[in-house]
């Protein structure tokens, strides 16, 4: 998984599996599911991140590998 953030359009893009995207569907407004050719969900993308979320932390757990926080 691959997480990456772009602050000229504020917006953060979240790949779930390295596979291109076939469809989109918004979900709520300003986020948007990518779907591959067979249904499965492979990104997130939403818009105006930084007023949707706490981008100042990242926590990782319950994960099949140590637990770590990431802060600025």
């Amino acid at each position: 998984m691959k997480m990456s953030y772009y602050p000229e359009t504020d917006s953060l893009y979240i790949d779930l599996v390295d596979r291109s995207s076939a469809e989109s569907r918004e979900v709520s407004e300003g986020v948007v599911l990518d779907y591959d050719a067979d249904g499965n969900l492979v990104g997130i993308d939403i818009d105006n991140a930084s007023k949707k979320l706490d981008l100042s932390e990242l926590t990782l757990s319950r994960l099949p590998t140590e637990s770590h926080t990431l802060s600025r």
